[in-house]
This record gives C-alpha cells, structure tokens and sequence, in this order.
C-alpha cells in the first residue's frame, strides 16, 4: 500500500450499514487530531489516556446525530480526574470537516498513576450535550458512571437516555512518532418500542443494556451475531495505518450485507477568539469585573482546551462597559 493511501485514511469517518442485520455504524481514525489535541497540554499518561478514548468516542458520536452545530461529551467525577470535555462542531458546509477539541481537569495530588485511568474519575456521570445554534433549545442527557471504561458509559446512556443499543470498541496507542487511535460504532436503526419493565435493566446498578432494547426475538439474534463478529477485531484493524476500514469492515461482516458512505474528514479545531471570550464576559458588573483585574491592571482569560491567552482592559468589558474609568485600579 502506498503512502498516500495510508494517510487517505487519517482522521476521517467512515459511516457503514450492514443491511442484513439493519444495523449502522461508523469506523473512525484519528492520529494526527489526537496529536494536536494532546500536545495543547502536558498532561500524566492516566489523563491523556481518558482524553484520548473521549476524542475518539466524540469523533463516532458527532457525526451519526443529524447535528447542526456542536456536540459535547463531559464525563464528571468525584476522582482525582475531576472533569474530561470534549466538542465536536458539525461540517461548515459540503465536503469541511468536523471540528473536535478536549481538556481535563484533575488534581495531579491525588492521581494514582499506578491505577487504571478508568478509575482515577471515581463516581459521577457521563453526559451527552447538543446545541443546534441559535434560535434553539439545548439538550443534554446523563448517566452514572458505569463499567470499567468511557466506552461502557456510552453504550448506558445510549440505552438509558436513547434506547438505541450501541456497542464501541476503541483502541489507541502513543508511539515514538505519535498518537494511533480507532474505533468501531454499532447502532440498532430505530424498530418496535422496546417491551420495557418497572424492575428497571439487566446493566450495571439496573441501568438498561443493549439486550434490553429488543422487542423481537430476530432483532436481538442479529444484534447478538454483529457483536460476536466485533469481538473478532484486531488492534491493527482499527488503528492501521497499513490496513483500510474498508477492508476491515470486509473482513468483519462480509456476509451481513456492508455498505460504505462518504468518509467525513475530522480534524482539531477550537472556536475561542477574543471576541467570543468578551462577550462571555458581558454578563459581569463592573464589580466584578474588577475583582478579575490584575495588578498590571488588566482582565486576562485562557482558554482551556487551545491554551490561547488574552489580555483585556478592564474599561472594555462588562456590561457597564464605557461608562468611565475604574477607580480602584
């Protein structure tokens, strides 16, 4: 395989539908992203490894919602990683890529580098945000932190909040020239109502699964029969670079019928700008305003997931903006 045809498949998506089975999904790589991700910080390996699987179920999870602006993914706990953030903004127009960006937040005191990075988030809840831009209304959605990884906690609030089963399988590794990550996403296309019970799921804590979800004996049989094939994957399959998803899809579900869309390309991309953090600060009284201000007698913000500084005079901001000097700088 030439070069070119490796890196072809670099940060993209690839949306697939197994027509025998009546399942959807998307196989995604992401190297060069995960890159630049990462390198906006210096994070412990725990935490960039809990980046790392965020991005990568970001990058599955944007783009198979019908998203007209941005997607996020906030996993919150009562751990030594206290929060992990992600946004994904829809394409821009025909043929643009999606947008992705992360941070963590994490108390670098009590991070057990030693434990497995799952359990440095402690009790919480996973949430999936969606905010299709003006004139409309947020949604979010929540589920307790359940199983021993992110991907587990997405496959919960996909079933939980969504009733969609929903089955990931991620990889991802730091070599010496830098980040490989991939994945599989598989979706049961909306059928019957699920015949849901009082006495709650068969998941972690009562939370519904996957198995749950099925209101006919033939829809589970083939959602049980696409799992087992996915159990089948290997590491080099999802993350390449010398094996295409296509042929990996091929191999996989060969007799379920696979077809394959247009791959989305991804890439890193943060929307803070001075004006936006400005506006933010709009909200504020020239009180508080100048609590924020320096000695050097100026308001300075960062932002946390590009790492980008500004620097404003405090005249400027606020919404008492313009009406004099402050007296107490």
């Amino acid at each position: 395989m030439s070069l070119g045809s490796k890196i072809a498949w670099d940060d993209t998506v690839l949306p697939f539908q197994l027509d025998r089975s009546d399942i959807r999904g998307r196989v995604v790589r992401l190297d060069g992203v995960l890159d630049e991700i990462l390198a906006q910080h210096d994070y412990p390996p725990a935490i960039e490894n809990l980046v790392a699987e965020a991005a990568i179920l970001t990058a599955l999870i944007g783009p198979a919602i019908k998203l007209r602006w941005k997607l996020s993914l906030q996993i919150r706990g009562d751990g030594p990683a206290r929060l992990v953030a992600t946004d994904y903004y829809a394409p821009e127009g025909e043929g643009a890529p999606g947008r992705i960006r992360a941070f963590a937040s994490f108390d670098p005191e009590r991070l057990n580098q030693t434990s497995d990075p799952f359990e440095q988030i402690g009790r919480g809840y996973f949430a999936v945000l969606m905010d299709q831009g003006k004139d409309t209304t947020p949604y979010s959605g929540l589920t307790p932190i359940a199983g021993t990884a992110l991907a587990d906690c997405a496959q919960a609030y996909f079933a939980q909040s969504e009733q969609l089963p929903t089955r990931f399988a991620l990889t991802f590794e730091k070599e010496s020239t830098g980040w490989r990550a991939g994945g599989v996403m598989l979706q049961k296309m909306p059928g019957l109502p699920p015949r849901l019970t009082e006495e709650g799921g068969s998941g972690e804590s009562g939370l519904l699964a996957p198995q749950d979800l099925f209101a006919d004996k033939d829809e589970l049989e083939d959602w049980s029969r696409v799992n087992n094939l996915l159990l089948t994957i290997h590491e080099d399959e999802l993350i390449g670079p010398a094996i295409q998803p296509t042929e990996m899809l091929a191999r996989l579900f060969h007799e379920e019928g696979p077809r394959v869309f247009d791959p989305q390309p991804v890439k890193f991309g943060c929307t803070c700008s001075r004006e936006r953090v400005q506006e933010s600060l709009s909200i504020y009284s020239r009180k508080d305003i100048a609590s924020m201000t320096t000695e050097r007698g100026v308001v300075t913000a960062d932002c946390q997931f590009c790492g980008a500084h500004y620097e404003f005079d405090p005249d400027t901001l606020g919404f008492e903006a313009g009406e004099g000097k402050f007296d107490d700088r």
